[in-house]
């Protein structure tokens, strides 16, 4: 003899109850990743009830933080070392990689031995800009560039389609920096900012000696 009191079939819920309790269950995850995880987690807050809660600074600030651990793994990284040389000009590094309409100098000026050129560039807060010249390997620059206010994380390095990153010199939370390049090889060479401050910066740069080529080219 068992027993075991089982449910008579009146009190079992119903197929229809079973579809309100799942429906009522799908909409209470969708709001709470709405309103709660995506704040939190992402910084994405369609609804504004994260930015109420504080969850959407949090999300921020996980997410700026993911991409600065990005960055720091990216310039860390071992650099490869480089391929023997090859007797290319930096003008044909120019013909080969950018396109002619984006260039800021022109073709006659590019041909100056040692030319002198200066840009200015505008960041709002967490904008980010990369100017490049096209140098061969030991061609020398040398710059300077100031802020009118604020500060800003910038990386020195240079790239070819074998090495993708070799740096420089790299620095946080700055309002200028000067001194020279070397190129260690033939290929792009130039600078890094991102705007971590909280103004808008206005950022003026001058570089001269032997490069071929000044472009903006983030």
């Amino acid at each position: 003899m068992y027993n075991a009191n089982y449910p008579k079939e009146i009190e079992l819920p119903s197929s229809k109850q079973l579809l309100i309790s799942t429906l009522a269950a799908f909409i209470v995850a969708s709001l709470l990743l709405i309103t709660t995880v995506l704040p939190a987690e992402y910084g994405i807050d369609p609804t504004g009830t994260g930015k109420a809660l504080g969850l959407t600074q949090m999300g921020e600030i996980k997410m700026q933080l993911a991409e600065e651990a990005n960055q720091e793994k990216v310039a860390t990284a071992p650099i490869s070392p480089p391929p023997a040389p090859i007797e290319k000009t930096a003008t044909t590094i120019q013909e080969d990689k950018i396109p002619e309409s984006e260039a800021i100098t022109s073709a006659q000026e590019a041909e100056k031995p040692n030319p002198t050129k200066s840009t200015s560039i505008t960041l709002s807060p967490g904008e980010a800009a990369e100017v490049k010249v096209a140098m061969s390997k030991d061609q020398i620059v040398s710059y300077k560039w100031t802020i009118d206010k604020g500060h800003l994380n910038f990386d020195n390095h240079g790239d070819t389609d074998q090495i993708k990153y070799h740096n420089y010199s790299k620095g946080k939370a700055v309002e200028s920096d000067e001194g020279e390049i070397k190129a260690a090889f033939d290929g792009k060479h130039g600078w890094f900012w991102r705007n971590r401050s909280k103004e808008t910066v206005t950022l003026n740069l001058e570089i001269s000696g032997e490069f071929a080529d000044l472009r903006r080219v983030l």
